[in-house]
Order: C-alpha cells, then structure tokens, then sequence
C-alpha cells in the first residue's frame, strides 16, 4: 500500500503529465494519449506512468515510441513545473485495462443475450 505522499506525489505527477503530453506531442500522429495512472517508488525517485491511447495499433506503436523517445525531455517539463527533492525517472507503459474492461462487459451481453428469458 502506497503511503500518503507517494499517493499525493502520484497524483501531482498523474495531472502534470497530462498536460505537458497534451501540449507537447501533436494528436494526429499519436493518437489520444491519457495518463490513466502513475505508480511511484517508495523512494520517489522512479515513476512507473501508465498511459492509455486511443487509435489504431499503429498510432498506439507510434504514441509509445514517442513517448519512450521524448522520456528526458517530459521528465524534464514536469521537474520545472512539480517541486520535488527529485524528479522521478519515468517509465512509459501501455494500460490495457479499458480494453480488458471493454471485453468483459461485451462477454457479459453475449451470456445475458445466450440466456433464455425467464
């Protein structure tokens, strides 16, 4: 479990993030990027950001490569703008749990639509 601080500095990284994304990698050629969460060490050194992007397969490729390539410089844009001891080291990861999420509940109408009426 995640003490106070690491919750707040998560959640203070989780906004920033959003935003420097938003303003610097241009939307056609990525897609829509969110960051859906950013777990943080205990020691709050290293964040482990988890972004979902809206597109094709291409464009998700596309958004994290970019994302990978460009790490220093949005690590850098949100050490400007969050005042910690140390900016995490940030580490980009596909969220697929819209997806999974989007799954189950078509899974779910296809057994309610299979079930005869009662």
């Amino acid at each position: 479990m995640q003490s106070l601080r690491q919750q707040r500095v998560s959640e203070l990284l989780k906004r920033e993030l959003g935003e420097v994304i938003r303003r610097e990698i241009p939307l056609g050629e990525a897609g829509l990027i969110t960051v859906n969460d950013a777990a943080v060490a205990g020691d709050l050194q290293s964040a482990t950001v988890f972004v979902g992007i809206v597109g094709t397969g291409e464009q998700q490729r596309k958004a994290l490569a970019i994302l990978q390539q460009q790490r220093l410089r949005i690590q850098g844009l949100v050490g400007r703008a969050v005042v910690l001891k140390y900016t995490p080291k940030l580490r980009f990861v596909l969220d697929d749990s819209v997806d999974r999420g989007n799954r189950v509940l078509q899974i779910l109408e296809e057994l309610e639509r299979a079930l005869p009426p009662s």
